[in-house]
């Protein structure tokens, strides 16, 4: 698939466009969307929760805070209160907790942890509604993917029925609570392309070092992170390439914003549902899917497109709108996404312009109040457990759940030893470490080796009291053991059946409360 880049276009550094914005007004933040396997508490079988929302929403008003629900189908999906949206990922077997944003810079990781454990301590807390825990794992050892499993588990979200019937996406495949720590870290507009290069290019250290899911289905993948075979598996089959295109390590680094979001939008490309109206609900508003399959740029270079709604099917006409360039930031399935929020929306001539100059579109963002961060999706999701505490003990313990963020705050905190890295190994080498940190994760040599560079330069990115949160990583690479192995451990060692097996991972591996280590 080409990308349309002009004739000299210089496609090997990433600018750095520093302004006063960066220099003088940047606070940096930090945030994390915490995804939490279910799983029934005395049989260990991945469980859909049924009273987890009813039990959550009276959590959090008995502490006191404002607290509005969402509902789909009459079910409740998601409570919201000023310091979380406490939701689910595409199933109900799937907790996801998105945490408000804190401040970053010195003891911005303090911050973060004490409300993520909090979190951690209230979800724990309402899954005693449905007798569940939370698995320490990225995903369930032994999940069903069957169609009724994935027709009464499945969260009901009008995208995923574009997903499904329009694109032909395999969604299913993901029905077995494959989870992720969702690190995300803000950076200034001018180093955004290039914090997502080095999101993305370093991205098998994180894969190797939180690798979290050998099993799948109760039998043994040959992964150490067999999470992260998802994508293929769900894109493979869509009737479009260019969604398979969109989850692949990019053939070089990208130049600037203009650059990454052609490669996103172009030429190959065909664009999701866009809404009707201005909205950032990407998953639950009604959206019309454009007649002739064109990519967003081409829809955004017309006056005008015929189209159906999803939801009644109604024939309509839509008008490009900058909205929806905006909206389609989440439409690629890298292992790091470049995400934005913008304080006032430029019109769309004036974006189409942007598009067109180099370092165009970052001068237009930082006009309009840009707020950019790296959304990481290369870790699995991992907790501290009773296999880590006997092994480790409680200092590494407490680490796990931010050591994450920890390690890509780092890297973006000393963002050009992270791209002289990048340089130095390599795009294509980096990309090509891909597999092996899945399959083999710090047991292979060229990835263990990347490992340590990476934590090298990601500590050189801390302020020297925030260390301590790399305790975790660093603990793997010394030992040589992630936290899949120590799940393999376990498995192959209780009986036969997996009735027994999921008993063994329950005694090891449910996740403890943060009170048992902290």
């Amino acid at each position: 698939m080409a990308w349309d880049i002009p004739i000299g276009t210089k496609v090997t550094t990433p600018p750095t466009v520093f302004s006063s914005r960066d220099s003088v007004q940047y606070q940096p933040r930090l945030g994390l969307e915490m995804e939490m396997v279910v799983a029934d508490a005395r049989s260990g079988a991945s469980l859909p929760v049924q009273g987890y929302f009813d039990a959550m929403h009276n959590i959090k008003r008995a502490r006191g805070l404002a607290c509005t629900q969402d509902f789909l189908d009459g079910r409740c999906v998601a409570v919201h209160t000023p310091l979380a949206e406490c939701g689910l990922d595409n199933g109900f077997n799937l907790l996801e907790t998105a945490l408000a944003p804190v401040a970053g810079g010195v003891g911005g990781l303090d911050r973060l942890a004490g409300a993520a454990y909090q979190e951690l301590a209230d979800a724990m807390q309402a899954l005693q509604a449905d007798g569940a825990c939370v698995l320490n794992v990225s995903q369930h050892p032994a999940c069903p993917r069957s169609q009724g499993w994935y027709e009464s588990t499945c969260v009901p979200r009008p995208i995923y029925r574009e997903l499904r019937g329009y694109r032909g996406w395999h969604h299913w495949e993901g029905i077995d609570a494959k989870a992720q720590n969702g690190a995300n870290t803000s950076v200034p507009v001018g180093q955004a392309v290039c914090a997502l290069n080095v999101a993305v290019a370093l991205a098998p250290a994180s894969i190797a070092l939180f690798a979290n899911s050998p099993l799948e289905s109760g039998a043994l993948t040959g992964y150490k992170e067999n999470r992260m075979t998802l994508w293929s598996r769900v894109f493979g089959p869509s009737r479009f390439p260019g969604d398979l295109f969109l989850s692949m390590y990019p053939e070089r680094a990208f130049h600037d914003l203009a650059d990454f979001f052609r490669w996103m939008f172009g030429p190959g490309t065909v664009t999701r549902g866009l809404p009707m109206s201005p909205t950032y609900d990407y998953k639950s508003v009604p959206v019309v899917i454009l007649d002739a399959a064109p990519g967003l740029l081409e829809f955004l270079h017309s006056t005008q497109w015929g189209g159906h709604r999803t939801d009644t099917k109604q024939a309509v006409t839509l008008r490009p709108q900058a909205q929806h360039f905006v909206y389609s930031q989440i439409g690629q399935f890298l292992d790091a996404r470049l995400r934005y929020r913008l304080d006032s929306l430029p019109d769309l001539p004036a974006i189409m312009s942007a598009w067109r100059q180099d370092g165009g579109l970052e001068a237009l963002f930082e006009a309009h109040g840009a707020q950019t961060y790296i959304e990481a999706r290369a870790p699995g999701a991992g907790f501290a457990d009773a296999a880590l505490l006997e092994e480790a003990g409680a200092d590494i313990a407490r680490s796990v759940l931010l050591s994450p963020t920890a390690l890509q705050a780092g890297l973006l905190g000393n963002l050009d030893q992270a791209w002289q890295l990048v340089n130095d190994r390599g795009w294509r080498t980096l990309g090509d470490l891909r597999l092996p940190a899945m399959r083999s994760g710090v047991a292979d040599e060229g990835v263990r080796a990347l490992c340590a560079d990476v934590l090298t330069v990601a500590k050189g990115g801390l302020d020297k009291s925030d260390g301590h949160w790399l305790a975790y990583p660093e603990f793997v690479l010394a030992e040589g053991r992630c936290a899949a192995d120590r799940l393999l451990d376990t498995w192959m060692a209780a009986g036969e059946s997996e009735q027994e097996k999921l008993a063994a991972t329950l005694a090891r591996h449910t996740a403890l409360h943060p009170s048992q280590f902290s």
